[in-house]
C-alpha cells in the first residue's frame, strides 16, 4: 500500500485517505495509481459497500494536480482518469469528506462522487481559465449537472471559488459540518447506506445515473430491468420477510 494513499475500513465502509498534507493532498501519478487501485479493489470486493474519499488533515481535500510533479513530466491520471477516478463508472455509492479546499482537478476529483460532506472552512473552484487552461478533468461535464448551468458557467468561465455554504446552497454539496465533524458525519451518512440492501443500492445508482443521459423510453426500459433483477433477489425476499418479522433485515449482498 502506498504512503501517499490510506486505507481502513469500517464495517462495509471503505476510507481512502490521500495522505499528502505537505502538498495540500496535490495528486502525483503515485497517488493516482494508488487510488485507482484500490478503487479498482473496492468495485469487486462484495465486503464493501460503500468507499469513502477524504485528504489528510483538513487543509485541503485536495489542490489539484501537483505542479512540482508536472513540471517533471509527470501526469498523474490512469486509464480511470484523472487521480484514478474523474473517468471512472464506480459501481457502489463513494462520498467525498471534504476536510479542505478543493480546487482543480481535486474538485474534478469531488465531482466524481456520489454525495459530498464538506468542512465550513472549505472553498471549491476551478480555475483553470485563469491558468490558460480547461477544466479538462471532467469539471466542464459534471458540473452543469450538478448545479444551474449559469452558475456552472460562472465558476468556469470567472474562475472564482465558491465557499461551502455557497454549494450547499445550491444543492451541490449533501452537509456542510465543523472541520472536526467531517468524518463523522461522512461515516455515518455512509452507514445509514449501508443498513439497506447493498445491491439496490447499487441499481439505484446506476438507474439514476444513466436514465439521464437517455430517452424517457430508453429509461423505463433500464429501470423496469433493474426492477426485475432485484426483485428476484435473495435480499428481496429477506427485506420483505423482515418487515413482516419486525426485525432489522440481514442482507447477503445476494
Amino acid at each position: 500500500m502506498s504512503e501517499e494513499l490510506l486505507r481502513d475500513r469500517d464495517g462495509h465502509v471503505e476510507v481512502l485517505t490521500i495522505n499528502r498534507p505537505q502538498a495540500r493532498n496535490a495528486i502525483n501519478l503515485t497517488t493516482a495509481q494508488a487510488i485507482s487501485g484500490a478503487l479498482d479493489e473496492c468495485a469487486t470486493d462484495d465486503g464493501v459497500w460503500v468507499v469513502i474519499l477524504t485528504g489528510a488533515e483538513n487543509k485541503a481535500f485536495s489542490a489539484g494536480m501537483d505542479l512540482k510533479a508536472f513540471a517533471q513530466g509527470e501526469f498523474p491520471a490512469t486509464e480511470q482518469g484523472f487521480g484514478g477516478i474523474t473517468e471512472r463508472h464506480f459501481p457502489k455509492p463513494l462520498i467525498c469528506a471534504a476536510n479542505g479546499s478543493a480546487f482543480a482537478g481535486g474538485f474534478e476529483m469531488l465531482l466524481s462522487c456520489d454525495l459530498v460532506v464538506a468542512a465550513e472552512h472549505a472553498v471549491f473552484g476551478i480555475p483553470e481559465a485563469s491558468r490558460g487552461l480547461i477544466a479538462g478533468a471532467g469539471g466542464l461535464i459534471r458540473l452543469p449537472r450538478r448545479i444551474a448551468r449559469a452558475v456552472a458557467l460562472e465558476m468556469a468561465l470567472t474562475g472564482e471559488p465558491l465557499s461551502a455554504a455557497r454549494a450547499h446552497e445550491i444543492g451541490l454539496i449533501n452537509r456542510v459540518v465543523p472541520a472536526t465533524e467531517v468524518m463523522n458525519t461522512a461515516m455515518a451518512l455512509a452507514q445509514r447506506i449501508c443498513a439497506n440492501a447493498p445491491l439496490a443500492v447499487r441499481a439505484s445508482k446506476r438507474v439514476m445515473l444513466e436514465a439521464m443521459d437517455m430517452t424517457e423510453e430508453a429509461a423505463w426500459g433500464l429501470n423496469n430491468e433493474a426492477f426485475g433483477a432485484i426483485a428476484a433477489s435473495p435480499d428481496a425476499l429477506e427485506g420483505a420477510v423482515a418487515f413482516a418479522e419486525k426485525r432489522p433485515p440481514v442482507w447477503q449482498s445476494k
